[in-house]
């Protein structure tokens, strides 16, 4: 299983290199834009994936070498980070190939929340390890959670592309039914972050996405806009706001890991 999580951490890059030089087909910028939404992010929050497959990289050498082969915690993780890479790598040709006449935009759904719910997994474990390996908060916790974090944001941004690709709801006037999921989002973002005591990577992985929300609908002329840019943004303000209250709550005060905190 260790090895199995260091092939897919080191598949996500390799799929991604290929995925943007249209090898399955349009790449993600330009099949997102056929399909805009009031919560589509600027295209700068996407380097956020060049972070996250770096550390997730180092965190699946990290993982099947020295100590931590024989660490239960870290086993115990192990069988989700390689289910949630693996997503991770599906996700992309899939978004490419798919059209709302070949169905694949509900596969991508389907695998992009799997992704997420598996490494909200991650991150939820190693925030409650009592006694971490060393190394553990950096080479483990941080990238499992950056990568959770914006999984977190990122499912909800491809609901939205769904639901407009496939015409489920007014694409003229989204306003309505983007604030639901905006709702949904927020609500998913505070109930995670708060049974992880304040998981600042993961918050902050979240707030990138929903700033490039804000910064991407504050100069957009589509109905409704300006309203989702506030309200991304509030959600991101709400999130810091919950985060620092939960670190200064708990034991360990500001400290990164909760873990940590004896």
């Amino acid at each position: 299983m260790r090895l199995l999580v260091l092939l897919m951490s080191l598949a996500m890059p390799v799929v991604a290199f290929l995925s943007q030089r249209a090898v399955f087909g349009p790449d993600n910028g330009t099949v997102s834009d056929q399909y805009p939404t009031l919560l589509v992010a600027s295209g700068y929050a996407f380097a956020i994936w060049g972070l996250i497959f770096v550390l997730d990289l180092i965190y699946g050498v990290w993982q099947a070498s020295g100590e931590r082969r024989t660490d239960p915690t870290v086993a115990h993780v192990a069988p989700w980070a390689a289910a949630g890479f693996a997503l991770t790598a599906l996700w992309m040709p899939l978004f490419s190939m798919g059209s709302p006449a070949n169905g694949l935009y509900w596969a991508c759904l389907l695998v992009i929340f799997g992704a997420m719910f598996c490494l909200v997994r991650c991150a939820f474990v190693l925030s409650h390890d009592s006694t971490p390996q060393e190394g553990q908060w950096l080479w483990a916790w941080t990238p499992l959670s950056l990568h959770a974090g914006w999984l977190s944001v990122a499912a909800f941004l491809n609901l939205a592309q769904v639901i407009v690709a496939h015409e489920l709801l007014p694409t003229a006037q989204m306003l309505s039914w983007s604030l639901v999921v905006f709702a949904a989002a927020a609500a998913l973002l505070l109930f995670v972050n708060h049974h992880m005591h304040g998981n600042i990577d993961y918050a902050g992985a979240a707030v990138w996405g929903l700033v490039a929300v804000y910064v991407k609908q504050s100069g957009w002329d589509v109905p409704g806009a300006n309203v989702a840019a506030w309200v991304a943004i509030a959600i991101a303000a709400i999130l810091v706001v919950q985060t620092f209250w939960l670190r200064r709550r708990h034991p360990g005060g500001l400290l990164t890991n909760p873990a940590r905190a004896d």
